[in-house]
């Protein structure tokens, strides 16, 4: 069928009284909706239920409806029979997954359409998508207006285009500021519901999520923007946030876990380079405490999706983070099939982190579980048919799991295939290395040591002498690179003392010795400065365990003109502190005749056994914890 789209009036007055004459039964206002329309159907925690459940009551004859929406939450007729209508859907909830997957009576389908959400509001106002009826829900009508309450995502643009609208007036539905409210003279037909509006709390994520959010807040910095969408994953990483400051957020849709560091002082968007003090989102999803807090609230600024978007590009240090199923080695990830079936959608997610990417000190960044749901790895060699690409290779920055942090921008096939391999379940490393030498993505030589999490507790900020900051943390494979670059910018005095040798290169298999390590029997840590997105290595120090000794062998490399700093020093304390607490009962290290400095280094603590021989000092030291957890300063 064919109508004509609706424009807003701009000669509509500011109050329109009549609405009540509007005012119909659930079942009337089915009824009025010809057969063969494509209805739009709000979405989320403003689904309106109770009309679409008198759609699915009226007689058969009225079949041929055509239902489209995204994110539900009650648009299935019952769980057992389904659905009479088709659904062309952006996002397969919980609720239409069984649905997607299986064949309806009566000829009906329920399809996935693989848009983002952003790109919905322009596919209903040109048409692309063509929309006959819209229903929503709304609050009740005040000076000839209604509020879109929780969810204004696509629908102002639904109401646009529909020739028919249908609005739920629901009493305990929030009042929302910013683009949110619809003049009553736009809706043709009004239905009470009772409240209270739908509910929606987050569940818990478990041992590995809280994991996983842990590795990601580590990379949010003090005055970021934050988008965070749906998934247990994301909502997790507001949690661990309590420590940060003056946080911003423009998201999509925000929870109650925002609420938490909004009541806390941590969110004050004061930091935003763009609507500056104010929370801009386009949808609501929590408890009756969370819609409590954005009724009536300036503080909370809700407007349609596509208007979100848009205000992205202003924003600095935008900090994005999107829940992904499974990623290839090269870094291709999806996110909206789970177990190689169609699950969930794209959101706006993959709008929100290319923003990210493109920010001014943004991050934009991928998280996900080592394991999908049926124990099968996250990680594959190559994505399946059903598993499509909605991030690119090109387009990963930062990816997290439970075993670790990652970035991967800029590197190679190589680079990311490691890096991304000790990323995965330890029992599915050694497995996808073997695939990634199939594929030549790494050299037939490559090898991995680590079957352990990134220790990220181990990660230390130490002041130096002169008042430098860096940042000291246990490396991954692919410093080797970093590390190479340090051993360039060294004087060839200085390498010797390191390597008892005139060297004029370190080869990339010679770096991930010194890199590639298991954090147990073998332990190495860098001194960075710089983003940690462009990180460079200023020092390094490795231990290798003799198991018959009980003692590891030690040895350190400081960059020439970080010399006299006491980084050497503060390495060494982090050094021996790891190596006691994992039963390191002594170093043992050899240093050439005349390198002074280092000697000075390795028996600061007094309790050194030094034998010479031959020019060259043999050690014994003693491993000490640190005392306490107190942070490491260069003395």
């Amino acid at each position: 069928m064919t109508t004509t789209p609706r424009r807003a009036d701009a000669t509509a007055t500011a109050s329109d009284e009549g609405w009540r004459s509007r005012l119909v039964s659930a079942g009337a206002a089915a009824s009025a909706v010809p057969p063969g329309s494509t209805v739009y159907v709000g979405s989320a925690c403003a689904t309106p239920r109770t009309v679409v459940r008198a759609l699915e009551e009226q007689p058969l004859e009225h079949l041929g409806l055509r239902l489209v929406h995204h994110l539900t939450d009650g648009v299935r007729n019952r769980l057992d029979t389904g659905t009479n209508f088709d659904h062309r859907t952006i996002f397969v909830a919980a609720e239409l997954a069984d649905l997607v997957r299986e064949v309806q009576p009566h000829g009906v389908s329920v399809d996935y359409v693989p848009m983002s959400l952003t790109d919905l509001p322009a596919s209903l106002r040109t048409g692309r998508l063509r929309l006959d009826v819209a229903v929503v829900q709304v609050t009740p009508p005040r000076g000839g207006r209604v509020s879109l309450g929780v969810s204004v995502d696509a629908a102002p643009a639904a109401i646009e285009s529909a020739g028919l609208v249908i609005a739920e007036i629901n009493p305990a539905m929030p009042w929302t500021e910013g683009a949110s409210t619809v003049p009553t003279d736009q809706i043709d037909y009004f239905v009470e519901v009772p409240g209270p509006v739908i509910a929606y709390e987050h569940p818990g994520v478990g041992d590995v999520g809280e994991r996983i959010a842990g590795y990601v807040a580590r990379v949010i910095d003090d005055g970021a923007t934050l988008q965070v969408g749906l998934g247990r994953i994301p909502a997790a990483v507001l949690a661990h946030l309590l420590q940060r400051h003056d946080l911003g957020i423009h998201s999509d849709v925000i929870t109650d876990a925002a609420l938490d560091l909004i009541e806390a002082g941590i969110v004050t968007g004061t930091a935003k380079t763009v609507d500056v003090g104010t929370v801009v989102t386009s949808a609501a999803m929590g408890t009756q405490r969370l819609y409590d807090a954005i009724d009536g609230n300036p503080h909370f600024q809700f407007r349609p999706i596509d208007e979100v978007q848009a205000g992205l590009a202003a924003q600095h240090r935008l900090v994005s983070v999107t829940q992904a199923f499974r990623v290839d080695l090269t870094g291709q990830a999806c996110v909206d099939a789970l177990g190689g079936e169609v699950f969930g959608g794209l959101g706006a997610q993959v709008d929100f982190h290319r923003a990210a990417a493109l920010s001014p000190g943004g991050k934009a960044i991928v998280a996900l579980a080592s394991r999908q749901p049926d124990g099968s790895p996250s990680f594959v060699a190559r994505l399946s048919p059903k598993e499509a690409v909605a991030i690119p290779r090109h387009e990963l920055r930062w990816i997290a799991t439970e075993f670790g942090i990652a970035y991967v921008h800029g590197r190679s096939l190589r680079e990311r295939a490691v890096a991304l391999i000790e990323l995965a379940h330890p029992d599915d490393r050694e497995a996808l290395l073997d695939a990634a030498r199939s594929c030549g993505l790494v050299p037939p030589d490559q090898k991995l040591r680590s079957r352990l999490p990134y220790p990220a507790t181990e990660e230390r900020t130490v002041t130096l002498k002169n008042g430098t900051a860096v940042l000291v943390r246990p490396t991954r494979t692919g410093d080797a690179t970093l590390l190479q670059d340090l051993f360039f910018r060294m004087r060839p005095e200085d390498v010797k003392t390191r390597f008892f040798r005139n060297l004029s290169s370190l080869t990339r298999n010679a770096a991930e010795h010194l890199t590639n390590v298991g954090y147990e029997s073998e332990m190495a840590f860098v001194a960075v400065t710089g983003p940690r997105e462009n990180e460079q290595v200023v020092a390094s120090a490795q231990y290798y365990v003799d198991a018959d000794t009980g003692s590891a062998d030690v040895a350190y490399m400081v960059d020439s003109s970080w010399h006299g700093l006491g980084l050497g020093h503060a390495l060494h304390g982090i050094m021996s502190d790891y190596a006691a607490r994992h039963g390191v009962l002594a170093f043992t290290a050899d240093v050439l005749a005349g390198n002074e400095a280092m000697l000075h280094v390795l028996t600061a603590a007094g309790d050194a056994e030094v034998h010479t021989v031959d020019g060259v000092h043999e050690l014994r030291i003693p491993t000490r914890t640190a005392a306490g957890e107190r942070p490491w300063h260069a003395s």
